[in-house]
Parts: C-alpha cells; structure tokens; sequence
C-alpha cells in the first residue's frame, strides 16, 4: 500500500491510502481505499447499468478510485469470488474484477465476502512511482484487509500510519538529505 505524504502537492492524493494492484517495468495500477463517494450510490449505479437489485442487495459504497478513467469500475475483493476468466488475482486473499458479473452478483446479495466498488483507478508510467516514492511523496506499508475494506474511511490514512510505528501528527512532507 502507498500512503501520501504530508505535502505532496495534488489534491486528489491528500491522506490518500492506495492499493496497489499492479506493478511492473511497464508501471504500476492502484485504487484509492479511503475516499469514499458520496454523490454516487450503489443502487443509482446499478440503475444507470440496468441491474435490477435484488432484496438482498448490500449497501457497496462506492470509492474515488483515482483520476485515470474516472468512468471506469473496477471491484476490489476478497479471493471468495472470481469470474472466470476476468478476476485478477492481486495477492493472497485479494482480487479485482472490472466487469458487469460482479455487479449483478452483488446486486443479488452474492458474490464476494468483503468489497469496494472504485471509480477510476491511480496510474503510474515506467519508474514514475518509483521517482515519486524517492522524492518522498509515498510510504509504502504491508496491506490489510482492515485497511483494504475496513469501514472506517477517516481512520484508514492514520492507521496505515500507525501500522509502521509513525505518528501522524509527527509527520513532515519534507525531504530530508545527509
């Protein structure tokens, strides 16, 4: 996981903890895990796409995911799911699946265990993120499904942290150099 610094200079990223999906030579894919969306509710988006929800259905909150093709969904979930063929394993436990499939089973009330539905997702060309962690813009930190799924939005940049023994409020988003 990434957790912006203090100081980074975009908006989009402040107190924003990301989950990295992909990352190779070629750049890295992640979503934001912590910025909710208010404005857009699940049962609007399942109208717009023409499923119909079932009693059952959960309440997905739909998050920010990042400012690459905002238009764009894509499921962040626990390995109790997978559509065949359109799952993408992330690491144990977490995959990601961005078509319709997921949708309709959640709005079935089936599906997987533990979710979060991202619009968008953050995106990095070759060596971009690695630049940018070097400049001091992100920490980097284990992930956990409490920091992944976990309800608790306002915490999850704190917590993340807190995970690696850092105070926030001792936080500085400037560069130190010996």
């Amino acid at each position: 996981m990434l957790i912006a610094m203090p100081g980074m200079g975009d908006p989009r990223f402040e107190q924003a903890l990301v989950y990295i999906c992909a990352h190779s030579e070629d750049g890295a894919m992640g979503l934001i895990v912590n910025k909710p969306t208010p404005e857009v509710r699940f049962n609007d988006l399942l109208s717009q796409l023409e499923i119909q929800p079932g009693p059952e259905t959960r309440d997905i909150r739909i998050y920010y995911g990042g400012p690459v093709e905002a238009a764009r969904g894509f499921v962040l979930h626990s390995a109790d799911y997978a559509s065949e063929g359109a799952t993408m394993p992330v690491d144990t436990g977490v995959g990601l699946t961005a078509t319709l499939d997921v949708l309709e089973e959640l709005a079935r009330g089936r599906g997987p265990k533990s979710s979060l539905l991202a619009l968008g997702y953050a995106g990095w060309g070759p060596g971009q993120l690695e630049d940018e962690i070097g400049q001091n813009g992100w920490l980097t930190c284990s992930a956990r499904d409490d920091l992944i799924f976990g309800r608790a939005n306002e915490h999850k940049w704190t917590a993340a942290l807190r995970s690696m023994g850092i105070d926030p409020l001792l936080l500085s988003g400037e560069a130190g150099h010996a």
